[in-house]
Order: C-alpha cells, then sequence, then structure tokens
C-alpha cells in the first residue's frame, strides 16, 4: 500500500490543467529523482542558489535569477526588491515603508487578484488608466501618457501582467518606465510554452519576470523562477535566504555591493528548499532540451483521437488559439451540471470550466497522463450518458 492509499487519497483524472487547486503538472522520474538527491544531502544554499542563477541566467537571458516558491512568491520578491534595493535599513523596514519610491503602478487592464502579491511586500498599488479593453467598452489599452501622468516621486515600479492580449503593451510599458528610471515587474507566471518567452518579457523590457516552475515546466508545484537585473535578484534572494550569519563570515550572494548584513527578510517565510530547487533547475533542463512542436503535435493528435470517441460536438483549439498548449472544448447543455457530476465520479475527473457558462467545457492535456485518456473518455460518455436519461 502506498502513502496515497494509507492517506485514504485517490488520484484525480486532471484533465482541466496544470492548476495550482489540482497539484501542478506531475513530475517526470528524473526530477523525483534529483529531489530525492538533494533531500538527501546538506548544501550550502547561498551557493545552491547562486548555480540555479546561473543557470536561469542562460535558460532566460537574464543579468541573473533566482528559484522562488511559486511565481506569487516571485512577485512578492521582486516588490521587495524595487522597494528596498540593496539598503538593509529599507530591507528590515519592509513591509512598513512610508517614505520614498514605495508606491507600484498597475495600469487597470492588467489588474486582477494576483497584484496582491505586490501588496504583501508593503508596496502602495496605485491604478491609473482604464479598462475598456477588459470590460469591452473599447479596444484601447494602455498609453504611454497614462503612464508619465501616474509616475510620482514615490513611484517604485511598473507592474505588467502578460497575456497573449497584454503582450503589445510590455514595450510601451518598458520605454515609458525606463525613460523615468523605473524598473518593470511582469508576472508571466503561466506564460510557457512557448519556451521562448522564457526570453521574449526580458527582451522586451522587463527588469524582473516572475515564472512558475510547477506548471508547463514540469517542476515541483511549490517553485517558480525570479529572472532579471541582478542588482534586484541580489536583493531579492538576500531578502529570502537564512541571513544569521556571522558578519565576519558572512559575503554579499552574487556580488553585491551592500553596506552590511541584512536581518531575515521579508521573503523569509518563502525560502526555497533544496529539493525544490534541484528539482527545477532539471524540470528546466528537460524543459528546455524537449522538442516544443513534436510535443504540440503529439498533444493534438490525443485530443483528435478522444473527439473521436466522444458523442458530443467537439473544437480542437490549437497552440496558437489558446496562446499556449492546445485543448479540446465540448460543447455541451448544462456544462456546470456536468462538469460536477465527473467531479463527483470514482475516479473524479476534473474538466477545464473557465467557459462553462458558454456551455463549454475543456480538455486540456497538459496534466492529462496518457494513460488517462480512455478512463477520461468512459467517464464523459457516462456522464452524458446520464444527463440525456434524466
Amino acid at each position: 500500500m502506498g502513502v496515497l492509499a494509507e492517506l485514504g487519497l485517490r488520484p484525480i483524472i486532471n484533465a482541466a490543467g496544470t492548476l495550482t487547486r489540482l497539484g501542478g503538472a506531475p513530475m517526470a522520474p528524473e526530477v523525483v529523482a534529483a529531489m530525492a538527491e538533494a533531500a538527501a544531502a546538506s548544501l550550502d544554499m547561498v551557493e545552491l542558489q547562486e548555480r540555479a542563477s546561473a543557470e536561469i541566467a542562460a535558460a532566460t537571458g537574464a543579468e541573473a535569477g533566482l528559484v522562488t516558491t511559486g511565481a506569487a512568491a516571485g512577485l512578492t520578491l521582486a516588490a521587495a526588491a524595487v522597494l528596498a534595493g540593496l539598503d538593509p535599513a529599507r530591507m528590515a523596514a519592509l513591509p512598513r515603508i512610508e517614505d520614498g519610491r514605495c508606491e507600484i503602478l498597475v495600469h487597470r487592464t492588467h489588474r486582477s487578484s494576483y497584484t496582491r502579491a505586490l501588496a504583501v511586500a508593503g508596496a502602495r498599488l496605485v491604478d491609473f488608466g482604464h479598462n475598456d479593453r477588459g470590460t469591452g467598452a473599447g479596444v484601447r489599452g494602455i498609453e504611454a501618457w497614462e503612464i508619465e501622468a501616474a509616475v510620482t516621486p514615490r513611484t517604485a515600479a511598473v507592474f505588467v501582467a502578460a497575456t497573449p492580449w497584454s503582450a503589445p503593451d510590455l514595450p510601451l510599458i518598458a520605454r515609458a518606465a525606463h525613460a523615468r528610471g523605473l524598473p518593470v515587474i511582469v508576472d508571466a507566471a503561466a506564460q510557457l510554452p512557448p519556451a521562448a518567452n522564457l526570453r521574449r518579457f526580458l527582451a522586451d523590457g522587463a527588469d524582473l519576470v516572475a515564472f512558475s516552475g510547477g506548471k508547463a515546466i514540469g517542476g515541483p508545484q511549490s517553485s517558480g523562477i525570479l529572472a532579471g537585473r541582478r542588482s534586484l535578484i541580489a536583493s531579492a534572494l538576500m531578502q529570502m535566504l537564512d541571513m544569521d550569519v556571522p558578519v565576519a563570515a558572512w559575503r554579499a550572494p552574487l556580488g553585491a555591493q551592500i553596506a552590511g548584513v541584512p536581518h531575515h527578510g521579508l521573503g523569509r517565510g518563502f525560502k526555497a528548499g533544496k529539493e525544490e530547487i534541484v528539482g527545477l533547475l532539471v524540470a528546466l533542463r528537460r524543459f528546455l532540451a524537449r522538442d516544443e512542436a513534436a510535443d504540440q503535435a503529439a498533444l493534438e493528435a490525443r485530443l483528435r483521437a478522444i473527439a473521436a470517441a466522444l458523442p458530443a460536438p467537439t473544437t480542437l483549439l490549437d497552440a496558437a488559439a489558446t496562446g499556449r498548449a492546445p485543448q479540446l472544448a465540448l460543447h455541451v447543455r448544462d456544462a456546470s451540471a456536468l462538469a460536477a457530476r465527473l467531479r463527483a465520479g470514482d475516479p473524479a475527473v476534473h474538466l477545464g470550466e473557465r467557459r462553462a457558462g458558454e456551455g463549454v467545457l475543456l480538455v486540456d492535456p497538459q496534466a492529462l497522463r496518457p494513460e488517462d485518456d480512455a478512463v477520461l473518455v468512459a467517464a464523459i460518455r457516462a456522464a452524458l450518458d446520464y444527463t440525456k436519461s434524466h
């Protein structure tokens, strides 16, 4: 009997994608093995994160990087870095900084519940602009003059939420922000694949970018990447690491120049374990080495086979349509009721419900094991049959 059975847990059929609430992406055996090797060893955490920084920099084109405990933690650390810089006194004051640069600009088109991660660091979020594009009231997004008008001496950074529809905003935002000496923080948590996005946002002018490690990369669910300018990464790293070190023995990571040894920082509760760091690095190597086109084609072939076995009408959405990985749209009556019946089944089956209000359930194969395809089809067919008879 395995530990899941001992705990009374049964794995679900996850056709909803690499969602946090469903455990992220399944990890490859070599990632699991790497984490087990790290778990059995004692390691210098500064040295480990510096090695991670070198690998992340090579993968993203950034000056430096670090492994975080997820993309949300990466955003909090990014905010802490732009608020405190390399000033140990400001690091110690977080999250209660009232003087100097303590505000982050957020255009209303980019505002979401995830921006709370920035406020956790002590930043005051300042909304500006209009959300015409998001509400359907118009087609316009952000404009440079809006940033110019919103900047004050208290502005510490500008935030960008990377999505397929907001991507054109970043170069404009970066030019306007950099003209005022302000860094740009980008939330790209779910913007992989394509792998090219690891470099795209930095190339477009971002100073710090946060990615999830437990989604498409296939690393531990509680892992992420923060990549960007070396001085800002060093600040974030020092606010996360164990700082209980004798002054005479301490050295600042990543060659940072700082006045003294910081106290335990705001990010101390976000410390990444050696297992997550090593597992993420191995997963990142696998992600970069794979044949992306072949993987996408294989996922599409599986979705076509699933579609052919279902009695309901379906639409294949390729990667260009979704902005990430291909999905299968299942067109049904009372989508929410059908999804609830599938979740209550044995095994429980989860489909994407983002478009349930339109009568559409989505099959996202990114976390769906190939051996579960037949089980998924059988469960959907049974649920559809039950719906017809009741």
